[in-house]
This record gives C-alpha cells, sequence and structure tokens, in this order.
C-alpha cells in the first residue's frame, strides 16, 4: 500500500498527460475562457508536470494525516518537483522534469551512504531496526545494494530519457521505475527470508 502511496503522483502525472484533452474538459467548468484557452495550448508534458505540483503536496499531506508525521524522502521530493517542475512550467522546458528522477534518485543514494558514513550506522537500521533483527554486515550490505539501486535507477532514467522519445519515457517513468522498484524489493525479501528463519528458529 505504501508504494502505491509513493508512486501516486506519478500515476496522476500518467494520466494527465496520456489524456491532456479530456483533463481540460473535465476541469473546465471551473475555469474561464482564457484559462481552458491556455491549457489547450500547453505540450501535454508541461500540463502534466503543472499537475504534479499540487498532486505531491496531497500525497505529503495525506500521509502526514494518516501516519501523524512527515517523511523526509517524501519532503525532499517536494522539494525537487517544487522546483525542476515550476522550472519546466514557467519555461516551458521538458529537460527539468525528465532530470527529477534522477536527481531524486541520486539524492537517496547519497543519503544512505552518507548516513552510514558519518553516524556509523545505516538508514535501513533506523528506519526499520526496531521490526527486524540483523548482523551488522547484513545491514551494511543491504545498505549498499539500496544506494547501488538508486545509482543505477537514475541512470537508467537518463538513459531512456535521452535515448527515446518523449512517449515512452512516460512509460518508462511509471511502469518502468514502478517495475525496477518492485523486483528489488523482492530479490530484498528473499535476500533477507533466510535471515528471519534462523531468528525464528
Amino acid at each position: 500500500m505504501k508504494l502505491l502511496i509513493d508512486f501516486l503522483p506519478i500515476v496522476v502525472f500518467f494520466l494527465v498527460y496520456k489524456s491532456a484533452p479530456e483533463f481540460i474538459e473535465l476541469i473546465s467548468p471551473i475555469l474561464n475562457s482564457g484559462q481552458i484557452d491556455y491549457l489547450n495550448s500547453l505540450e501535454p508534458i508541461i500540463l502534466a508536470t503543472a499537475v504534479l505540483i499540487p498532486a505531491t503536496a496531497l500525497q505529503i499531506a495525506y500521509t502526514r494525516m494518516t501516519t501523524g508525521k512527515f517523511e523526509k524522502m517524501h519532503l525532499i521530493t517536494l522539494a525537487l518537483v517544487i522546483v525542476m517542475g515550476g522550472a519546466t512550467v514557467m519555461l516551458q522546458d521538458k529537460t527539468f522534469i525528465q532530470w527529477k528522477p534522477t536527481v531524486v534518485n541520486w539524492l537517496f543514494a547519497a543519503g544512505f551512504l552518507g548516513t552510514h558514513w558519518i553516524t556509523g550506522k545505516t538508514l535501513l537500521e533506523r528506519m526499520m531496526g526496531q521490526n527486524l533483527t540483523l548482523p551488522a554486515p547484513v545491514w551494511v550490505q543491504l545498505n549498499y545494494a539500496w544506494s547501488a539501486f538508486f545509482v543505477f535507477s537514475g541512470l537508467a532514467n537518463l538513459y531512456v530519457a535521452y535515448n527515446f522519445d518523449e512517449d515512452i519515457w512516460v512509460n518508462f517513468k511509471l511502469f518502468g521505475l514502478l517495475g525496477l522498484t518492485i523486483v528489488f524489493i523482492i530479490a530484498q525479501s528473499l535476500y533477507l527470508y533466510r535471515f528471519i528463519n534462523q531468528e525464528e528458529r
């Protein structure tokens, strides 16, 4: 469920991009003719980016209401969506929003590595240590695995953005990155299974 909530703004971005005329028609009752003409003049990716910004803010508000706290990763993502998404909308340049997933992933990689190197304790252990007991080397291995995954995801995003057309990149932004995340989480779960079994014996 949490994974779906995390990807919800991307789903909204995808749906608006794929059905921009229908989206404008849907919200037209609350707009004046000038606003409708302006939205119709925008490229779908610019319109989708403009919708992504409030969608991300609503995601964070929902998380705050249901969990009672803000997640740092969500706040970092929101900041980058506002900065890079805002630049995309104002300058009418999709480059900024195409770089956003890469910047987010690389910042997460830096956070995972930096926390371990500076404090001596991995970020994963801080997040999951109360619910899962693992040997210290395993926490370190998982930390490096997540860091590598974030670096790879950022590189994959740039590869698709610069080697395929815009429509394929939008598909990859949702299905590709989500698929990679699910596969990685499954692989991590299989890796952890033996340690969980040992703990239960």
